[in-house]
């Protein structure tokens, strides 16, 4: 999966360190796919994170926002698939890619974030320079519960991973969640250490997800052009584990990061997972050197 270079478009917003990427052409076409995953939830592919919507009673929920640009082509998309209006935006974390498209969303939606990830967005260029439009006005801590019966939305927040703020959305009717870049996909995590982000702690709020998100079938990841089932939760905590486990031998072995990241190869059990790992936070170095400094406190 390439999402080296669909991540890197971050850095366009403010909300990463800057790493080399090629940004698209302005006037490339922004093309979006429609997914149709139920009769009334659509996942929205390309320019950006996946996107979710959720068609209710009396409205349009929609999950995550993609980066700068996106978000009137998200809209008119959405035009395409019903009628009804947007009336909620829930962001699963502060990366541009995901909440860039705010900022072109009408100020009549509201924007729900978990805590922490509000504090990260208020830190964004994007949105200062916008006027604060499409800013997080409603926050949860662990849990929010928006709608009701077939229209109800469960958010969840089970712990520090790919940010301090990382939201799993719950269609608690259909069975389904989005869990945002947490699970980004079958790889190596992304772990954004300057947003709060934890190596050490990924394994165990993977963990804490699994065992909390009841009756739940199937995960919408956050760049996945696939969708994956609990028990691929279940075997990628195990996987986050593994890996922690890992470094921190090589930390104690004496090896730098650098040392450690070229020496690293695949498990054989985890088939199907990506074994590439771009230079998003720093690679695999980066991951390493970030499990150094938490086991340092």
């Amino acid at each position: 999966m390439r999402r080296t270079t669909v991540l890197g478009l971050l850095v366009l917003a403010g909300a990463l360190p800057v790493v080399k990427a090629q940004p698209p052409a302005a006037n490339a076409p922004k093309v979006i796919d429609a997914e149709k995953v139920r009769d009334n939830l659509w996942v929205l592919r390309g320019g950006g994170g996946n996107t979710a919507v959720f068609v209710t009673a009396n409205g349009v929920t929609v999950v995550d926002a993609k980066n700068p640009g996106w978000g009137k082509p998200v809209l008119d998309k959405i035009k395409e698939l019903t009628p009804k209006p947007v009336t909620t935006l829930i962001n699963t974390h502060t990366h541009g890619d995901h909440v860039s498209g705010n900022v072109e969303f009408p100020a009549t939606v509201e924007v729900i974030a978990q805590e922490n990830t509000k504090a990260n967005m208020e830190k964004m260029k994007i949105f200062a320079d916008n006027n604060n439009a499409g800013m997080a006005k409603k926050t949860f801590k662990d849990r929010m519960t928006l709608g009701s019966g077939a229209d109800q939305v469960d958010l969840y927040y089970f712990g520090r991973g790919h940010t301090n703020g990382d939201a799993w959305v719950v269609f608690k009717a259909l069975r389904i969640v989005h869990a945002g870049d947490i699970f980004a996909g079958k790889q190596v995590p992304l772990i954004d250490e300057a947003n709060g982000g934890s190596m050490l702690e990924m394994p165990t709020t993977l963990m804490n997800a699994y065992n909390g998100l009841k009756d739940v079938d199937m995960i919408i990841n956050g760049h996945s052009v696939a969708q994956t089932a609990m028990s691929d939760l279940k075997e990628y905590a195990e996987f986050n584990q593994d890996l922690v486990a890992w470094m921190q031998e090589q930390l104690k072995a004496g090896k730098t990061p650098e040392q450690a990241a070229a020496e690293w190869k695949l498990p054989a059990k985890y088939k199907g997972y990506n074994p590439a790992v771009g230079a998003l936070f720093g690679g695999l170095a980066g991951r390493i050197q970030t499990l150094a400094n938490e086991m340092k406190k």
